[in-house]
């Protein structure tokens, strides 16, 4: 059949549509798909990226989450954006059973420390801060990001969220910073987003007090933007992105605009992984056995997890 005769041929609305959801998914890059720690589906309805970490082991930000999470806002920005696949909407939750994040890989950290592998703490610190800071900028694409918390949000798990432009938390999700209880401090964006969230007071309050804060405690001070029945969180995040729709446009331009008052750059969360690198190789050895209580625990409710 001549091709020109088969161009002619109207195509029903259904059709056009089916194509033209076909044309999108095809111009999303198939790497994003298949990152082996990191879940991610499309919702072209909303225009939204769902991403849910499923880690392999402890639920942790160790080098291969790290490597997945740089692959993904690399595919992100490859295939999303102004002329590409349109995103409003950048969440990110956890498929590991009461645990959004535990943070940093204390397991590697003992190691670097016990081998007083100064330039291995700085590069592991340098790696969480530039995705830290990408996602602060929203990897420069015009879209709000959402955090969904339904479990326990500690150490650089409550700091990845802190750069998040919402979060939304189920009541019995819990976040904490426990650094200091092993003579450390979290290095990876905590002082910098907080002391801007809260003042620096504030800030400097929850970090060396070891408290596990409730998410009703964390919606209170305004870090937790939106609280919703345990097991409803992803329904909460669907009526969030609805009700942001209209005002999607006046809603990034103000989230801009409180970073634009921020002044936070890379350098300055560059600056204070060094300092606690430098921190990091001070800690007795009794610190680190209770490093190593803490990563036993960690290890033991990820077997639980794997096993439920």
């Amino acid at each position: 059949m001549d091709s020109s005769a088969t161009s002619a041929v109207p195509l029903s609305g259904e059709r056009e549509e089916l194509l033209a959801e076909s044309a999108l998914h095809a111009a999303i890059p198939e790497g994003l798909f298949a990152l082996g720690e990191l879940d991610v589906l499309y919702d072209d309805r909303a225009a939204a990226l769902w991403t849910f970490m499923n880690p392999d082991g402890r639920p942790s930000f160790t080098p291969t989450m790290l490597r997945d999470f740089e692959a993904w806002q690399d595919l992100i920005g490859q295939g999303f954006g102004p002329g590409k696949v349109p995103l409003r909407y950048l969440i990110l939750g956890s498929r590991a059973r009461d645990v959004f994040c535990f943070g940093g890989d204390l397991e590697l950290f003992q190691r670097l420390i016990r081998d007083r592998d100064r330039d291995g703490l700085v590069r592991y610190g340098h790696r969480c801060c530039a995705i830290l800071d990408r996602n602060i900028r929203t990897l420069d694409i015009p879209m709000l990001t959402v955090g969904l918390v339904q479990g326990a949000a500690l150490g650089g798990g409550f700091e990845a969220l802190l750069s998040f432009d919402y979060i939304i938390a189920e009541r019995q999700a819990t976040f904490g910073l426990p650094e200091i209880m092993f003579g450390l401090y979290p290095g990876m964006g905590a002082h910098a987003l907080l002391a801007r969230k809260l003042g620096s007071a504030m800030a400097d309050r929850i970090i060396v007090s070891n408290q596990t804060y409730t998410a009703e405690e964390m919606y209170e001070m305004g870090i937790v933007h939106a609280l919703a029945e345990p097991g409803d969180g992803v329904n909460a995040v669907r009526d969030f992105l609805k009700k942001s729709d209209r005002r999607h446009a006046g809603l990034v331009g103000s989230r801009r605009a409180i970073k634009e008052v921020w002044k936070l750059d890379v350098a300055e969360l560059n600056r204070i992984t060094e300092m606690w690198a430098e921190t990091a190789l001070e800690l007795s050895e009794t610190d680190l056995k209770v490093m190593n209580r803490l990563v036993a625990a960690q290890a033991r409710l990820a077997e639980r997890i794997a096993a439920a």
